[in-house]
Order: structure tokens, then C-alpha cells, then sequence
């Protein structure tokens, strides 16, 4: 069970899951605010011809762009480690908020007009039942959408770290031979490689990429469309240590951890990458892995 105060699960502010979620959100609502129209008072959508289409028309496009700008700014949010499920919650009140208001505004404008007729003309009562209707109209599909991706996510996770399920021609490996086994988001096991041979693992939004060295020793890069989050919680028990919000590196392939004026940074036993920081929130981890590999 989350607490409010916990961190918001990345996997559903990835740009896959925010697109997905206004899709359903925008078909869920529809379908909902057209069967509810016979039983409100002051329901004026339609679907036809006339100025009452014309206007229905024209407020589910702007609630439609309010909904996305807002989820382009939760995708901004995605590497806020502050994010937690309370500001997650405020956000979406605060969308249900705008889109109450822009329906208010759109009915008492309409009647004023003449193209819409209202039962009664409270500005507040208006408002508390466009809160009402907006509230079941995107609250519902964000909640089904967050136990599906959750559920989803969990899934990936699970088959990251069952390799073993996995059919495969090779020979069963020796218990020292420890490989790590990459799925992408779909569940498809996309790579493989003995840890030995890994260097680092780099984010690129929904994607990471895989440093590696192949038979000859050559410096290779893997791309494939998976969270750094599941790798570090699939192989926690492994070599792969997280070391910044971007990278997670293979501490047996730290040449040295040079101490510098802004934290730490690591060389890898590569020229063909780069120093890699470490961040302050995994500065401890790294340290103690570190000094205490073998």
C-alpha cells in the first residue's frame, strides 16, 4: 500500500503511458458525458448539426488540449525525484478544476447567446456539477489506467528477472557465468550478455542503451525501449550499481572514483566512455559497493 507522501511510480510518466492515458480518458469521457446528457439539467452536448454541435465541438477540443498540455507537464516531471503521489493527485484536481470552469464559462456565454437554454443560472451550481461530471469523466480512466500500467510494469519486472524461463540453444551456464537478460517493455527478451562484458547502462528517455564489449573486445551500444528503473530493480543483487538518475555502471569495470570539486565521478576500464558522475542520492551506495567489491 502507497503512503501519499511516497514517490509517484515512473512507469506512469513514461510518454507511452501519459499518450495512452489521454486516449482512454478522451474516449471514456465522451462516451460518458453522451449517455449522461438525458439525465442533467443543464447538459448541452450533442452530436449533429447545429450551433449546440458546433459549440460541443469546440469545448471538447480545448478540454482535449488542456488535458494534454497538462500531461506534456507531468512527462516534464518524470525525473523530479519529489513527485509524489499527493502532487500527482493535485495536479489531475487541478485539470478537473480548469475544465469545470471552461464548461461553466461555455454555458453561462451559451445562454447569454441564446444558443444555450439552462434550467438555472447559479454560477456555483453550475460549477459543482461540471466538478462532479469532470471528476467521473477523467478520474475513473486515470485510476483504470494506473492499475493497468502498474500491472503492466510489475509484469516486465518479473520477466527481467526469470531468464530462466527463457528457451535458449546455449548450454546451461556455470552459476559464475552471471548474465544479465534485458526485456523490452512488451515482455520480449531483446538482449543477453555475460556481466563480465558490460560496461554501463545508459537512459535515453523510454529507452536505455547497453555499453558493451563483444567477442573481440570491441566497444558495442545496445538500444532498446525499457526503463532504467526495472534493471535496477531486477539485478539489485548484482554487479549493476545505479550511480545518477541517467547511468547505472558495472562496478567490477571502475578502473577509479576520482574525487572532485562538484562529488565523485568514475572511469570506467574503457577509453571509448566518457567519466561518468555520481550523483549525491547514490554517492553512499557507490562508495560502499566500491570498496567492498572484489
Amino acid at each position: 500500500m502507497h503512503s501519499l507522501s511516497d514517490q509517484f511510480p515512473r512507469a506512469l510518466l513514461g510518454k507511452h503511458q501519459l499518450v495512452m492515458t489521454v486516449l482512454f480518458a478522451a474516449f471514456f469521457s465522451l462516451v460518458f458525458l453522451l449517455v449522461s446528457i438525458p439525465y442533467t439539467n443543464n447538459a448541452w452536448f450533442e452530436l449533429g448539426r447545429g450551433e449546440s454541435f458546433l459549440i460541443t465541438v469546440v469545448f471538447y477540443t480545448i478540454a482535449l488540449t488542456i488535458i494534454c498540455l497538462s500531461k506534456v507537464g507531468l512527462y516534464g516531471m518524470r525525473n523530479a525525484r519529489n513527485f509524489t503521489f499527493w502532487h500527482y493527485i493535485l495536479w489531475n484536481a487541478g485539470e478537473v478544476l480548469v475544465i469545470s470552469l471552461l464548461y461553466t464559462f461555455f454555458t453561462i456565454e451559451g445562454d447569454k447567446f441564446g444558443v444555450i437554454t439552462l434550467n438555472h443560472s447559479g454560477f456555483w451550481s453550475l460549477l459543482c456539477s461540471a466538478v462532479l461530471y469532470s471528476t467521473i469523466s477523467l478520474v475513473i480512466p486515470y485510476i483504470l489506467s494506473y492499475q493497468y500500467f502498474l500491472i503492466e510494469d510489475k509484469n516486465n519486472t518479473i520477466r527481467l528477472m526469470n531468464y530462466d524461463n527463457v528457451v535458449s540453444d546455449f548450454p546451461p551456464a556455470p552459476v559464475a557465468d552471471r548474465r544479465i537478460t534485458l526485456f523490452d517493455n512488451s515482455g520480449v527478451l531483446k538482449f543477453s550478455i555475460n556481466s563480465e562484458n558490460l560496461y554501463l547502462i545508459e537512459s535515453d528517455d523510454n529507452y536505455i542503451q547497453v555499453w558493451y564489449s563483444d567477442s573481440t573486445g570491441e566497444m558495442k551500444k545496445y538500444m532498446l525501449r525499457c526503463r532504467l528503473k526495472t534493471v535496477e530493480e531486477s539485478f539489485a543483487d548484482s554487479d549493476l550499481v545505479r550511480c545518477h538518475r541517467k547511468y547505472i555502471i558495472n562496478i567490477q569495470k571502475v578502473r577509479l572514483l576520482r574525487s572532485e570539486r562538484d562529488g565523485y565521478s568514475l572511469e570506467l576500464e574503457t577509453d571509448s566512455i566518457p567519466n561518468i558522475p555520481v550523483s549525491k542520492t547514490y554517492e553512499q551506495t557507490v562508495l560502499a559497493r566500491f570498496n567492498s567489491r572484489v
